[in-house]
């Protein structure tokens, strides 16, 4: 029997990635599904731990062989996607896949993996909270804070497409709340 499907979508700084690392600290049967993506490495990442880097025209000949779940053009040039061969490493180990999307990438691997996904939206608690989680990440140029805003606003507009909702306005709830429906999802 193959592994299920967890997938986490949320705006970016919504706290969707560090919900993700703390159940992958707890629960053993899980495994993170590593993107591949065609912007340049920021400093103190690992190709193959963080993200697949790939050049964007490596990246555009992987969709023309059709070796993608699902991918995305994030921003002009700038693509985002799930390997299939990521997906089977995992589940040939017996693990569960853990997914950390964006909105779009989110609902199109449930849309694949139907009842084997769970689709959890991560909702900050407010768009001023949002970009107050992004200026003090210290990554954003006034520019990009306000184009990532932007964003936001229009993915959480979709978060009533997914299975399920967990607002990040206190973080040790918010990872309670996950790894709850985690376990019954998988159990």
């Amino acid at each position: 029997m193959k592994g299920k499907l967890l997938i986490f979508s949320a705006p970016s700084g919504s706290g969707k990635t560090t919900i993700v690392r703390s159940l992958l600290q707890k629960m053993h049967n899980i495994e993170f599904s590593v993107s591949a993506c065609s912007r340049a490495k920021r400093e103190g990442e690992v190709h193959g731990h963080d993200y697949y880097f790939l050049k964007p025209d490596e990246f555009r000949a992987k969709i023309d062989n059709n070796e993608f779940v699902e991918w995305e053009e994030v921003y002009p040039g700038s693509y985002y996607g799930t390997l299939k061969s990521e997906i089977e490493r995992i589940w040939n180990k017996g693990n569960h896949v853990v997914f950390d999307v964006d909105v779009v990438g989110g609902l199109n691997l449930k849309k694949q993996f139907a009842d084997r996904a769970l689709a959890i939206f991560v909702m900050p608690p407010s768009v001023e909270a949002l970009r107050l989680r992004l200026e003090l990440r210290g990554t954003e140029t006034p520019e990009s804070l306000t184009k990532r805003v932007g964003k936001a606003m229009e993915e959480m507009s979709y978060a009533k497409d997914f299975d399920k909702i967990v607002v990040n306005d206190n973080l040790e709830e918010a990872i309670a709340k996950a790894e709850r429906l985690v376990e019954e999802f998988i159990s």
